[in-house]
């Protein structure tokens, strides 16, 4: 099918705290929907069937809770109303945005994902009903080839959203479309935790997702075209991810991805919008998620890794070029002392990489990372083997295991850990962890922020590794991100 989505550069209210009329809050928004109402136009024109359009696109952020009210239209669950605001726009008051955008859907016969705040009055006998009388959400909505509003997300895992409330159960939201079956839907935050994007892929065999974001990217773990990319992969599923262009706050990373091939743009130089139009395979239900046939595929692979692994668990010994058999070490050929540094604002435990080829382990509680490698491009350039297993605690709480490879900002240890976009040394590597948790993101960046993709990658002996021959450019990042939501 073809699928678009659109990283949109939004028009801003100049004060987001001040308080303004309806009126206001509309034309404001009113410029917005004139640019998308454009994309959608230029989308379907090149024969899309579907476009996401970005979270908090249409109207900005940073709002109070207060100062968002003029900006909200009224939130109509779309199972429980059968409703074309295009064709109905005298149902319901305050709803100027949904018929804007039914529309747009509508004129140009194509599936729209939009994000919009909403609100919804609520009773005071209701326990969790704000005291202003209204809840106030982030919300997804879909509307279908007809204009007709098919499905409403709220968003669940808010990121510091003073204007929005959590609401009180967790959405598990599906539309129907004619040409891929099934699509889910969740927004930004949400991708990080088990409810409800989790629940949702799992339960309900969900193979399509439909992604608005304003995700602000943190190398080298997590930036928007890898993270999406990683969830596309772990989950064997297609991903539309629309993300806000806001390079001054960090903001961009859009793309149309399935697990093994992705359309993506991550551009912090240019200050304007990109459409992306992309043709993808629809992946059917009985396809297995990676998180699932690795388990039995990584039976075949790799026939020396499990010898492999069994001799690095034993510091003494090393690998001979084109020997079967370990040979043993001595002392000084042991890997560097472990020295720590900040990454992603959590305490990683590093071992440096000295060599052009070696091996190398480092541990942290319970997790141990390991890697073979070779650079086929060698630098002068500094990497560095990470872990780290714990609680993080920085912009929301929730608990990661992870084994990263990353090129260092200089050539300091100090380095290890900064956000750096470039990088000249190519490598063949081979990285596996014993990870706790079924939940692994696999990780692979390289110069420019660009993906590469895997050759291997999935469970062996209680190990999930990854693996690659000769990156396509310098590399950045080569991780294993794995969640694990029980203990968050």
């Amino acid at each position: 099918y073809v699928a678009a989505v659109y990283e949109h550069s939004p028009v801003l209210s100049p004060d987001p705290t001040a308080l303004v009329d309806r009126r206001a809050a509309l034309e404001l928004m009113a410029r917005n929907l004139d640019v998308l109402e454009q994309q959608v136009v230029a989308a379907a024109g090149q024969g899309a069937q579907i476009i996401v359009f970005p979270e908090d696109g249409i109207h900005g952020f940073n709002f109070t809770r207060r100062s968002i009210y003029p900006y909200l239209d009224l939130f109509l669950p779309a199972h429980s109303v059968e409703w074309n605001p295009c064709r109905e726009p005298h149902l319901f008051n305050d709803t100027e945005v949904l018929q804007r955008l039914s529309c747009m859907a509508l004129k140009n016969k194509i599936f729209l994902v939009a994000n919009l705040g909403t609100k919804q009055p609520c009773e005071h006998v209701d326990p969790l009903c704000p005291s202003d009388g209204r809840y106030q959400f982030n919300t997804n909505v879909v509307f279908n080839a007809d204009g007709v509003l098919v499905a409403t997300y709220r968003k669940h895992n808010l990121y510091f959203e003073d204007a929005f409330d959590t609401p009180p159960e967790a959405d598990y939201v599906l539309f129907d479309t004619p040409f891929a079956g099934k699509f889910g839907v969740f927004t930004c935050f949400d991708i990080l935790f088990f409810e409800p994007a989790v629940s949702l892929v799992r339960q309900y065999n969900v193979k399509q997702v439909v992604y608005p974001t304003a995700w602000m990217n943190q190398l080298p773990l997590l930036s928007a075209v890898e993270f999406q990319q990683a969830f596309a992969t772990a989950f064997n599923i297609n991903i539309l991810a629309a993300n806000i262009h806001h390079p001054a706050l960090g903001m961009t990373g859009s793309g149309v991805y399935t697990p093994d091939k992705s359309f993506i743009y991550h551009n912090m130089q240019s200050s304007s919008g990109k459409l992306i139009v992309a043709e993808i395979p629809v992946i059917t239900p009985n396809h297995k998620t990676s998180l699932e046939t690795n388990k039995i595929l990584g039976e075949n692979l790799y026939h020396s890794y499990s010898v492999f692994t069994s001799a690095l668990m034993d510091d003494q010994v090393c690998y001979k070029e084109g020997q079967e058999v370990p040979c043993r070490v001595s002392q000084s050929g042991e890997s560097s002392p472990p020295f720590y540094a900040e990454m992603m604002y959590d305490n990683f435990t590093f071992v440096p990489v000295q060599e052009d080829k070696g091996e190398l382990k480092v541990c942290a509680n319970t997790l141990c990372c390991y890697l073979r490698y070779q650079e086929t491009v060698s630098t002068h350039e500094l990497y560095a083997l990470g872990v780290f297993d714990g609680l993080h605690t920085v912009h929301g709480t929730y608990y990661v295991q992870a084994c990263a490879l990353v090129k260092c900002g200089g050539l300091h240890f100090s380095s290890c850990g900064q956000e750096v976009t470039d990088a000249t040394a190519s490598m063949d590597f081979h990285l596996w962890a014993n990870m706790s948790t079924p939940y692994v993101f696999p990780l692979l960046l390289t110069s420019g922020v660009t993906l590469d993709f895997a050759d291997r990658m999935g469970w062996k002996n209680d190990h999930y590794f990854i693996s690659k021959n000769r990156t396509s450019s310098g590399l950045l990042t080569a991780a294993l991100y794995g969640r694990w939501y029980e203990k968050d």
